[in-house]
């Protein structure tokens, strides 16, 4: 019993990743708010640019049990004492529904994580599909991709340019506190300075390919790098940057 203990003590209370654009994911392991504002609180200090004042969806799915609705208010506030911004729940079982609404806080569908069948009903079931006559099989057709949104402007502080659902290719300077996202991959044929963020809705197989390294902070499917934890020796020349597993990599072209 001892050293299960101490084996939940080393894992994170909760995970903190960016599932959308904009919009981050806290998923809660387990009810420790001490922890949570600790790990919280060194996430902000550790990257600010990136979660300071960030919205936050709560995602309790991962608990053994729904928690009360006042500790769920306290972690909430847990989380604003941390500087960070909730903003609803993640949507669940029937419970998480009753829960968010005597909270008054809406249910976020994009961050739903696998339903505990076990534990509730969830909000809808899907139809019984109905029998299909056989059909003659027509050969199929390729997979269509959406060319690469070009921008050739620069992208000044507080701007930001958004490639949904393809890469990003941009040819002028990205300038710091400007940020550039993309759904695919992001390449500057210039300096980005600012925040670089490819694979936004989740593309673990998103890269960053730049040719004057100087990004302020980098984030790929949620996982990310300050300019601080940058090796000196990539700073200011070609680089490429990619998930490899849970570690997000960056290595000279």
């Amino acid at each position: 019993m001892a050293s299960a203990r101490a084996s939940a003590d080393l894992e994170p209370v909760g995970e903190l990743k960016f599932g959308q654009v904009g919009i981050a994911n806290l998923r809660l392991k387990r009810l420790d708010r001490d922890t949570l504002a600790a790990e919280l609180a060194h996430k902000v200090a550790s990257a600010p640019q990136l979660f300071a004042r960030a919205p936050v969806v709560l995602d309790l799915s991962h608990l053994p049990s729904l928690p009360e609705r006042d500790a769920v208010r306290e972690l909430l506030g847990t989380i604003r004492g941390a500087g960070l911004l909730p903003v609803g729940l993640a949507y669940g079982t029937s419970a998480t529904e009753a829960l968010a609404r005597e909270l008054d806080l809406p249910l976020f569908a994009k961050f739903r994580a696998a339903y505990e069948r076990s534990g509730g009903t969830p909000l809808v079931e899907p139809p019984a599909a109905a029998p299909v006559p056989a059909a003659r099989a027509e050969p199929a057709a390729p997979p269509r991709t959406l060319p690469g949104q070009v921008h050739d402007k620069p992208v000044r502080s507080g701007q930001q340019v958004y490639a949904r659902g393809r890469d990003l290719v941009l040819t002028a300077i990205v300038g710091n506190g400007a940020e550039v996202i993309a759904d695919g991959s992001i390449h500057v044929y210039a300096s980005p300075r600012g925040k670089a963020i490819p694979g936004a809705q989740g593309e673990a197989g998103a890269r960053i390919y730049c040719q004057d390294f100087q990004a302020e902070l980098v984030s790929i499917a949620g996982h990310y790098r300050v300019f601080e934890d940058i090796p000196a020796e990539l700073r200011g020349g070609p680089v490429q940057a990619w998930l490899e597993g849970e570690k997000l990599l960056l290595a000279r072209l």
